[in-house]
């Protein structure tokens, strides 16, 4: 069991107490349910409610205490009992395979169509069952006493690369994100190219999920499975609304050019998107039914509907592909090679995710600093008391007209200027004479 990288500190004080560490979220969600356990039983197991159980599962909150080292055992002694009796082949990380074989034809032949399994570059598929349901993830059965369980071999270490499914101590964190953009990127594009049917959607999707993994690193590399990380990274930005609303997606691109290939697409784009994920994870990449629950974050009987309505689907449009278990497996491992997509490269990735990151700290810098500016001018020149404001005037009735001498009129001052004229030409005034 790994670590959970939300809370290390607490998982190493367990650890001295003797108590095993608690998994990531996904993990104890997939261990329950392959051990057929509701969450109610769980929670009865504990001592909490189901409610706090779904919490714990779905990463909302974290168990302490005393129900921590409960719920830990738990799910270690189900981890242990899994590890004792399961006899299928240990699945290596698809980040440490042997990546897919490049697709030319330079002697003038097709490129010969890869199995999905070399073609997506992950894990290898299990025996699928001619009908699929929820019940149908079983346990395996208890192996014979005193007989150990058989482990498949460890793939071959890739010329350049790291040996092992985890990078060595000397490994540094540059060259081990290298090695997952090189083992993973090839077959994640495919990948996600049945999922949208656009090819440069599909690369940008990929780069993007890799530039994300290298910023969040340290996280990625403790996880149990880096190449489900960033697969689902790859799937949730390609699936996203809003890229409909882009200029470049509002035509199609084109489409293959066999015409099988165009059919099966064109019916597999028909599909609801979240049936054309569950689908590309269980009958494509290969995961069982948990795996693809906990990945889809969704329920193992929802994840089951989903599977059963996108095959019945596609044996309703193409009646061959349901004629045996591994039509469709064959049949999307063929259209997935058919396409030449390019990869991102790991050492663009790495610089383009630095930059952006640097980009975003430097506008959250500027924007910070233009708020304090317009913070410090406001408190600058505000006034710093009130005045309250002027009261507007309104007509008063009942009162009087002002009295008094107004302004002449033109008649009145016609008369005034006339006076003063003719004031010379009257009579003489009479002046008192002294005596």
């Amino acid at each position: 069991m790994t670590q959970s990288p939300a809370d290390p500190k607490r998982s190493t004080a367990a650890e001295r107490r003797g108590t095993p560490s608690l998994p990531s979220p996904k993990e104890r969600r997939r261990l329950r349910e392959a051990k057929h356990l509701s969450q109610a039983e769980i929670a009865a197991k504990v001592g909490v409610t189901r409610e706090t159980v779904r919490a714990w599962e779905s990463g909302r909150s974290t168990p302490r205490g005393r129900r921590r080292d409960v719920y830990a055992k738990l799910l270690a002694e189900i981890s242990n009992e899994r590890a004792v009796t399961d006899e299928r082949p240990v699945r290596s990380p698809s980040w440490a395979r042997e990546p897919a074989p490049a697709l030319d034809a330079k002697d003038g032949k097709a490129p010969a169509r890869i199995p999905v399994g070399a073609a997506m570059n992950s894990y290898t598929r299990p025996e699928p069952a001619p009908e699929l349901r929820a019940t149908d993830v079983t346990r395996p059965a208890d192996p014979e006493p005193g007989r150990e369980p058989e482990r498949a071999a460890e793939p071959e270490a890739r010329p350049g690369a790291p040996t092992g499914a985890r990078p060595t101590a000397a490994t540094t964190p540059a060259e081990a994100f290298d090695t997952l953009c090189a083992t993973c990127a090839p077959g994640l594009v495919r990948q996600t190219y049945l999922l949208t049917g656009r090819r440069t959607l599909a690369q940008e999707s990929v780069e993007r999920a890799f530039q994300l993994a290298w910023q969040r690193w340290p996280e990625v590399a403790v996880d149990r499975d880096p190449a489900g990380w960033v697969r689902a990274a790859a799937y949730e930005y390609a699936m996203s609304p809003w890229h409909r609303l882009r200029p470049a997606h509002r035509h199609p691109d084109a489409p293959p050019a066999d015409a099988a290939d165009r059919a099966f697409l064109k019916v597999l784009m028909s599909l609801p998107p979240a049936q054309r994920r569950a689908l590309l994870l269980y009958d494509g990449v290969g995961l069982d039914l948990p795996e693809t629950a906990a990945e889809t974050e969704a329920s193992t009987p929802a994840t089951a509907n989903r599977l059963l309505h996108a095959r019945e689907t596609i044996a309703e449009k193409l009646p061959e592909l349901a004629a045996t278990p591994d039509a469709l497996h064959q049949r999307l491992g063929e259209l997935c090679g058919a396409e030449k997509l390019r990869p991102p490269n790991a050492v663009r990735v790495r610089t383009g995710s630095e930059h952006r990151a640097r980009f975003w700290t430097r506008a959250a810098i500027a924007f910070t600093a233009l708020i304090v500016g317009a913070t410090a001018l406001t408190l600058r020149t505000a006034p710093t008391h009130y005045e309250p404001p002027q009261s507007p005037g309104k007509a008063i009735s009942g009162v009087p007209p002002r009295m008094g001498p107004g302004h002449l009129t033109y008649a009145d001052q016609l008369l005034h200027k006339k006076l003063r004229e003719d004031l010379s030409s009257g009579p003489e005034r009479l002046t008192p004479e002294a005596r």
